[in-house]
């Protein structure tokens, strides 16, 4: 894979301070099956929508922000583009940058697949935020999380313990 390869992308947001701790640069993919009810993001569910991204020309326009603290993959679903985010984010990491990914599925559900490049996203995941939206678990309190059913889990820890370790416990 090079960096030449592509992303189909919703959007981006260059300077989030919303989608994970500190200032981040957000990539919103496009595409996902889940179809949450009330989602937040709905015009990203199509897997035809978008528009294509070098993994290069993202890099480069994430170089261009020194303040930055890491980058955010959110959707859409990124667990659905695993290969072209796995080797983003290992050189995203070189950079000395985080990575916070969203996903509609647990961490359990992304684990049960034994799939190689759902295994390769996941080890470079820093912060992962899993579970499908409940709208009737909303709840507007929560740290970086629309409902409560859903966790932001420390993935560093949770490899190390080899247990899920939860950033916040609400």
């Amino acid at each position: 894979m090079s960096l030449d390869d592509t992303l189909r992308v919703a959007g981006l947001v260059e300077d989030s301070i919303v989608d994970g701790d500190g200032f981040r640069f957000t990539i919103f993919v496009q595409g996902c099956k889940r179809r949450c009810p009330n989602c937040q993001n709905p015009e990203t569910q199509p897997l035809e929508g978008g528009h294509e991204e070098t993994l290069a020309a993202l890099l480069q326009k994430i170089r261009q922000n020194p303040l930055l603290t890491g980058v955010t993959f959110s959707g859409g679903e990124p667990f659905l583009q695993c290969a072209p985010l796995a080797k983003l984010a290992k050189e995203i990491h070189a950079m000395g940058l985080d990575i916070w990914s969203y996903s509609g599925y647990t961490l359990e559900e992304l684990r049960a697949r034994h799939d190689e490049a759902t295994d390769a996203l996941l080890a470079e995941v820093d912060v992962l935020v899993d579970g499908a939206y409940i709208e009737e678990l909303r709840d507007l309190t929560l740290h970086f999380r629309g409902s409560s059913n859903q966790r932001v889990i420390d993935m560093n820890a949770t490899r190390k313990q080899g247990k899920v370790v939860l950033l916040y416990e609400d």
